[in-house]
């Protein structure tokens, strides 16, 4: 079994920055692909960015490209969410999710049936 948590949410003014983190508790081979998902009240969970463990490819949503970055400290066996630029649509609560590397393709990486792990969930709000 794999534990996902979360953590870095919390309030920010639009134009802001915030840093998610998201820390495992061991890496196997069924959760080499780490994705952020966000899901807005009465929306649909929808997937943000993804990690590839091994190979350190990224993927990301229209929606957030060139604001949000994705990235890996192997180490602590964390994946990271850099988020600039922040916008008042950005406001949701934000899950990563695990699964086997192969769901980590540009085609793949937002569906949320790929994932078998889950985080808790953090809250991230942007206000004007």
């Amino acid at each position: 079994q794999v534990q996902l948590v979360e953590s870095g949410g919390g309030s920010v003014q639009a134009g802001g920055s915030l840093r998610l983190s998201c820390a495992a508790s061991r890496y196997t081979a069924s959760n080499k692909c780490v994705g952020w998902f966000r899901q807005a009240p009465g929306k649909e969970r929808e997937g943000v960015a993804a990690i590839d463990i091994g190979g350190a490819r990224t993927y990301y949503a229209d929606s957030v490209k060139g604001r949000f970055t994705v990235s890996q400290d192997n180490a602590k066996n964390t994946v990271y969410l850099q988020m600039n630029s922040l916008k008042n649509d950005d406001t949701a609560m934000y899950y990563c999710a695990a699964g086997y590397d192969s769901t980590c393709l540009q085609s793949s990486f937002s569906i949320v049936s790929r994932y078998y792990y889950w985080g808790q969930g953090t809250q991230v709000t942007v206000s004007s």
